[in-house]
């Protein structure tokens, strides 16, 4: 099959894109390979912007998946600030803003996702920003040095990371969210219990169970309105409650969609010359038997690669475990697999010296595992995990039994 392909095109600017595009090259396809982004950037990576590059750790050299020779070295013709507009799967043509028409005989879709907004009734107010973009973290890191007090409505991974990176400018930060726990939807009470507790010593005042009713301002942002009639003074508002797929081009293509772009086990649409990867892509999971969307940076680098051997028809499953992590003031965390809210929860370790492994069952079988401030056992967690065999809560617990020894 491989040899009847000549043209590749690859739609998004992201990091699952630019790994697409580096593996059809390592893999030794020799035809044309064109990447489309809308960004006036080159594809980087985007744990740094609410980490290491917000606060001013990281250069932004860093942030860049490749160096800016990588794409003419490897004759990758990428085309930035050029967004694909329509696909033409009858003629076999991408359209651009640009007006470009762009053959190809195998297509990516690694258009990522976008922020949710939320009905604010802001009347257009200065100072109400979300985090997704390259400029965004810029121009949000310039922001946080001016101003004093700032509030972050979600409390979800991005609202956690900003609200830390704040504390570290010496804002005053307010955290508002609906739920009782920060992370509540992805670890549950009682873990995410460890998330509230952290951001309270650090400061962070926490408005949890409560939700937003409005903003108000001068032409600025001022105050944020609760729906427990309480008033937050506030210079800058930072929304990020989650993000939603770009499934617009696939949608007008006419291919299956459903809270993301439905692909096999192997990455591809419901047409065979077209695949999806990273944030957009609801693949099949071959071992966890179900759709799964991810919105992490595991999952678009290691998808991206895959995506790249099987736009060349490899038909390689994707089955690699869901895993993310997260830095937070002096807490850093990394999780695989995949926990549901009934799921039971086992701790070994210390929960109050945050120094942990949670492990979660399901039929006393571990589904999930988060490490906190614990390194080098993400292997032996997501051994346990692939193993699913019924293990034993308190040998489970216990720090001195080996996790090896439990995969059986």
């Amino acid at each position: 099959m491989a040899d009847t392909i000549r043209d590749i095109v690859i739609v998004g600017g992201g990091l699952a894109a630019a790994k697409a595009a580096e593996t059809v090259r390592t893999e030794g396809f020799d035809g044309t390979v064109t990447v489309l982004t809308e960004e006036p950037e080159r594809p980087y990576e985007r744990p740094p912007l609410s980490k290491g590059y917000l606060v001013g750790k990281q250069p932004v050299d860093e942030v860049y998946v490749h160096a800016p020779g990588f794409y003419p070295e490897h004759d990758i013709t990428l085309h930035i600030g050029d967004p694909a507009t329509r696909i033409d799967r009858g003629g076999g043509q991408v359209h651009t803003r640009s007006g470009r028409r762009l053959p190809f005989d195998r297509l990516l879709l690694a258009t990522g996702a976008v922020p949710r907004r939320l009905p604010l009734g802001d009347g257009g107010l200065d100072g109400i920003v979300v985090l997704r973009t390259l400029e965004d973290s810029r121009m949000l890191a310039e922001r946080l040095r001016t101003v004093e007090h700032v509030t972050i409505v979600g409390a979800g991974w991005i609202g956690c990371e900003v609200a830390a990176a704040a504390r570290t400018f010496g804002v005053n930060v307010a955290m508002v969210d609906p739920l009782d726990v920060p992370l509540a939807r992805v670890l549950g009470p009682q873990v995410g219990a460890v998330f509230r507790d952290l951001h309270r010593d650090h400061g962070v005042d926490l408005r949890l169970g409560v939700g937003v009713s409005g903003v108000r301002g001068a032409g600025t942002v001022e105050h944020v309105a609760l729906d427990d009639d309480a008033t937050l003074d506030t210079q800058l508002v930072v929304v990020g409650v989650g993000v939603v797929p770009r499934v617009g081009l696939a949608e007008q293509a006419g291919l299956e969609v459903d809270d993301g772009v439905l692909v096999d086990e192997t990455l591809v649409t419901s047409d065979p010359r077209i695949l999806a990867a990273g944030d957009i892509a609801s693949a099949w999971h071959p071992s966890l038997r179900r759709r799964l969307r991810v919105e992490h940076w595991a999952n678009a680098l290691n998808q991206g690669e895959t995506a790249g051997r099987n736009l060349l028809g490899r038909g390689e499953p994707y089955a690699r475990l869901p895993y993310f992590f997260s830095d937070q003031y002096d807490l850093g965390m990394e999780y695989s697999g995949l926990a549901d809210a009934s799921d039971r929860v086992v701790v070994r370790g210390s929960v109050a010296e945050r120094e942990f492994i949670a492990f979660w069952l399901r039929d006393d079988r571990v589904v999930a595992g988060m490490n906190v401030n614990v390194w080098d056992v993400v292997e032996d967690v997501q051994a346990l995990i692939r193993a699913g065999v019924a293990v034993d809560s308190d040998a489970l617990a216990d720090r001195d039994v080996p996790l090896t020894g439990l995969v059986g």
